[in-house]
């Protein structure tokens, strides 16, 4: 497979990772306030809205978990990123910046659409 038709898939499969994660989640009540923000330091995947608290969602996907799980992957480099990028969102947003936030993780495991989708709430903090 030709390296840019690798990149193409790899983007769908994140695309429609996040399109799975986005509606798990507004099933359980969230609201949808952005997607895909970017930064210097990297990318949110869903930044949503959970009563009066901000939810920044990393969404991860594993077609198994024989090199450990999906949410493993959120490792102390990519959840440093993931502070820095909301910390800037957080500037741009003054609103939000008043009330809770907090960092998730959808893990979803399997063949998409069908996977085990794992929600872990408050999967990290910063210091």
């Amino acid at each position: 497979m030709p390296a840019s038709s690798a990149s193409n898939q790899h983007l769908y499969t994140g695309k429609k990772a996040e399109d799975i994660a986005l509606e798990y989640l507004e099933g359980k009540g969230l609201k949808l306030v952005e997607r895909n923000f970017s930064s210097a330091y990297g990318e949110i995947d869903l930044v949503m809205n959970e009563k009066k608290s901000t939810v920044f969602v990393e969404v991860r996907y594993r077609k198994n978990n024989a090199f450990g799980s999906a949410a493993d992957t959120v490792d102390q480099r990519k959840q440093s990123k993931l502070a820095a990028t909301a910390a800037l969102w957080l500037q741009k947003n003054k609103k939000a910046a008043k009330h809770p936030c907090r960092f998730d993780v959808i893990s979803i495991t399997g063949q998409l659409g069908q996977g085990d989708i794992q929600w872990i709430t408050n999967a990290f903090e910063v210091s």
